[in-house]
């Protein structure tokens, strides 16, 4: 078996090695770092995990242990696609230049430009930058790359796919042809072939492992989700989301959540947050200082989980992450072995657990197609409640029993209103009933022996009234009964309107009168000119 013993490098580098408790040499550092100790442009292709950092800072840190740095003219160039990764990139060259005095530059947004020119003045000898800090502090005027002796460009597939292409051509132009360049990444697309056909001189082929393969100590699970309806989609995929986090118990030491879009990373973050999981966000709108807190806490074990959008994916070096969660199938296949790749890494076991809804089924498919192999399924944790068996007829409310009952009661005669009264009435409330119906009839019978009886007056007078005088007191009586019928018809009316048209709780009965007692006054008065005349 081979060792870093084996490979040439500085004894102080093998020294901080050893410190490091590493002995051997992984298969892509086995294979990368000869050539490029021998000064030969390499193009090594590995899965995440592999150990690709070490692959390029170790033949780094050797072959620049001898010289010196010049102001604003770093040595060496290191690009990233991320923070993240830049970040990580420099810890490797703190922990194996502990021993050699060798000076670097972290060129990253969110960091003050001031205190990145000042170390850039006093001369670097590795400069690790993200492609867009690097241009702007080359076209500000602050720095030279005339004097890159080694360039890497570290995750190139993950270049083209965050569209930094265009910047890394116009970076390789601005350092000298005679560089020598380490190109790394998980996968070979078209685009990442053309720029290493151009840029780099009859490289050195590392390939570890198939192109976009996942660790085989990954265990792959899938969950088809369908939601019950399209509105409560996202909720009850957070609802599953939880479920799953729950049936892993202890075995979850600690686990990245990942998600396809900015906003979802914010709002799954806070649903976890709002159920007592220990959980925060990481994205690429977060400040910076937030950024490097969190991942530091994570690192730390101060975080269980972290949920993280693809510009975590890349660069985050957790060996004993135990657990990986897939929020939304990735829409491009090689994120998904990156993601996945945040586990299992160096021979450790791990899980990754895919959600998969309608929309994602094509995207499910185009993975299972890259590796080659169907993901095994896994039932959705969370079991649908069967709906309530809803009756055809509503039962009535208490409310609404008495109501009516009460409007049957007053709509009834006599003993007949009392036995279609509730059946829940007891036989004190039906006597009262009937008592109250038989009143009424009374009432009424009354007021129609009253009608008759003004009615047999009104006649008498008409037949007494053969003298004028007679009449116009009979004519007048008449008038003055009118207006006073009148008016208690009026006012009937507005009982009645106000009582839904009844009285008492029973209909009008009584009887219209045309002409009669009722005559209008103005007829009245006609007769009695015509016949006088």
């Amino acid at each position: 078996m081979t060792k870093f013993t084996d490979l040439n490098l500085n004894a102080k580098v093998l020294k901080a090695i050893a410190e490091a408790g590493y002995e051997s040499p992984t298969p892509i550092q086995a294979g990368a770092i000869p050539p490029a100790l021998e000064g030969r442009d390499v193009l090594g292709i590995a899965q995440t995990g592999t150990g690709k950092t070490a692959s390029f800072t170790l033949p780094m840190i050797t072959m620049l242990a001898r010289g010196r740095a010049r102001a604003r003219m770093p040595r060496s160039l290191v690009l990233c696609p991320t923070r993240e990764l830049a970040a990580q990139v420099a810890e490797n060259f703190d922990t194996y230049t502990k021993h050699l005095k060798l000076t670097k530059a972290l060129l990253i947004g969110g960091v003050s430009f001031k205190e990145q020119d000042q170390l850039i003045d006093k001369g670097v000898d590795v400069l690790i930058a993200t492609p867009g800090r690097l241009l702007d502090h080359f076209e500000r005027g602050k720095l030279l790359l005339t004097g890159v002796q080694i360039m890497v460009v570290d995750e190139a597939d993950r270049m083209l796919d965050m569209g930094f292409i265009p910047d890394i051509e116009r970076i390789f132009s601005l350092t000298p042809f005679t560089r020598q360049t380490l190109f790394f990444s998980a996968t070979m697309a078209p685009e990442i072939e053309r720029i290493t056909n151009t840029f780099l001189s009859a490289p050195e082929r590392i390939e570890v492992a198939r192109q976009a393969s996942a660790s085989e100590t990954i265990e792959q699970k899938v969950v088809l989700f369908k939601a019950s309806r399209k509105d409560r989609e996202a909720s009850e995929k957070r609802t599953a989301l939880r479920a799953l986090i729950d049936g892993e118990g202890d075995k979850l030491t600690n686990g990245i959540i990942f998600c396809n879009r900015k906003s979802d990373v914010d709002i799954v973050a806070k649903s976890l947050k709002k159920y007592g999981y220990d959980a925060a966000p990481i994205h690429g709108d977060l400040d910076q200082s937030q950024r490097t807190k969190t991942l530091d806490g994570f690192r730390e074990g101060q975080l269980r989980i972290l949920v993280a959008s693809d510009v975590a994916a890349r660069g985050l070096d957790v060996p004993s992450v135990s657990h990986v969660f897939n929020f939304d199938v990735p829409g491009h296949p090689e994120d998904y072995v990156h993601r996945i790749g945040r586990t299992g890494r160096a021979g450790r076991e791990g899980k990754a657990i895919t959600i998969c809804s309608g929309r994602d089924e094509k995207a499910l498919a185009a993975v299972e197609n890259l590796l080659q192999k169907e993901i095994d399924r896994l039932e959705n944790p969370v079991k649908k409640a069967e709906p309530a068996k809803r009756s055809s007829a509503k039962k009535p409310s208490d409310k609404t029993a008495k109501s009516e009952t009460g409007s049957r009661s007053k709509s009834s005669r006599g003993k007949a209103a009392a036995e279609t009264a509730a059946p829940e009435a007891t036989e004190a409330e039906a006597t009262v009933v009937e008592a109250v119906a038989t009143q009424d009839d009374k009432s009424e019978v009354s007021q129609r022996e009253d009608q008759q009886s003004d009615k047999r007056k009104s006649d008498t007078r008409k037949a007494d009234g053969a003298k004028p005088e007679g009449r116009a007191r009979s004519a007048k009586g008449a008038t003055k009964k009118s207006e006073e019928t009148a008016a208690q018809s009026a006012s009937g009316s507005k009982n009645n309107r106000g009582r839904g048209g009844k009285q008492s709780g029973r209909r009008d009965d009584r009887v219209v009168v045309g002409m009669g007692d009722h005559m209008p006054s103005f007829i009245a008065l006609s007769f009695d000119e015509r016949r006088a005349g």
